[in-house]
């Protein structure tokens, strides 16, 4: 049985929803007294996890948003990391996807030094960009499969004509993505990524791909459709389905990183305990009902 998914289940049961806590601190947008320097964007991530991490399932860090600082960056990921209580799984928001050595060193970084549960990686190059991610046994890959940015369509929605031979009908390119790559890993090992802000493709790829645990972002300041995630998102079926929470994991970052301000973006009161306030909500509204 994979660890990770066991974890992702008992903090479902635990916390009563399916929310996944995204961490993305920009820089001009943290609250009063953080700078906006590797030092300001560590200590409010931080203060995110403390607040909202009680009512997560899971934390996904945009590994950009640390990157863009070099070797500090990384430096300062490395101590959140650490500082993540040791039942709330850490998912490196990564988007990799290369072939031999280079996709070796991008698991070498990413699972042996960083130490994260799981981690988003591109299939664009295949299943090369994979298999190094797989050797490593410990470690849950989300794939990206349909996205929620708005020009995802521009390629992921290309229609593509059937293969009788291999099963595949005809259908949308995500979702021929979401049926090639489920052979790549049992549904222990992959998942994929599919945006809330598609609701009609995050139902296609759910009939797809029905035993597959879901991350699902474009939650919150995207606009994205928390109900259409709810209905869909969970497993049907197999190991993951039987699970509590069928794998599902609905990401909200700047919904609830930017709870501090209010409407008009002026500062509504004590960081942490607005924070605390908007997660408590979130995890509410993807309450679990299984």
């Amino acid at each position: 049985m994979n660890a990770y998914l066991e974890r992702i289940a008992a903090r479902t049961l635990a916390t009563g929803g399916a929310l996944c806590l995204g961490l993305d601190p920009e820089p001009s947008a943290l609250p009063p007294g953080f700078s906006p320097d590797v030092r300001g964007i560590e200590a409010f991530a931080r203060l995110v996890v403390d607040a909202a991490g009680p009512s997560a399932v899971a934390v996904k860090a945009n590994l950009a948003f640390f990157e863009a600082f070099g070797a500090d960056g990384i430096r300062a990921l490395d101590r959140i990391r650490a500082a993540i209580p040791p039942d709330l799984p850490l998912i490196a928001d990564a988007k990799r996807g290369d072939i031999g050595s280079t996709a070796e060193r991008q698991a070498a970084a990413i699972v042996d030094a960083l130490g994260v549960d799981a981690v988003t990686l591109n299939p664009y190059l295949g299943p090369d960009a994979v298999e190094p991610f797989l050797a490593r046994t410990g470690v849950f890959i989300y794939v990206l499969c349909r996205t929620s940015n708005p020009s995802a369509e521009v390629l992921q929605d290309v229609l593509v004509e059937a293969e009788p031979r291999a099963g595949h009908p005809r259908e949308l390119f995500h979702q021929r993505v979401a049926r090639v790559a489920a052979a790549w890993a049992p549904a222990e090992r992959l998942g994929f990524v599919v945006g809330a802000t598609a609701p009609v493709q995050l139902e296609a790829v759910r009939a797809a791909v029905p035993d597959r645990a879901f991350l699902i972002p474009g939650i919150g300041a995207q606009g994205g459709d928390v109900r259409a995630a709810m209905a869909a998102g969970p497993a049907r079926g197999g190991s993951v389905g039987a699970r509590h929470g069928g794998g599902l994991l609905v990401n909200v970052s700047r919904g609830i990183s930017g709870a501090w301000k209010g409407t008009s973006g002026d500062p509504i009161g004590d960081p942490a305990a607005a924070i605390r306030a908007g997660a408590a909500e979130w995890a509410m509204r993807t309450a679990v009902l299984m």
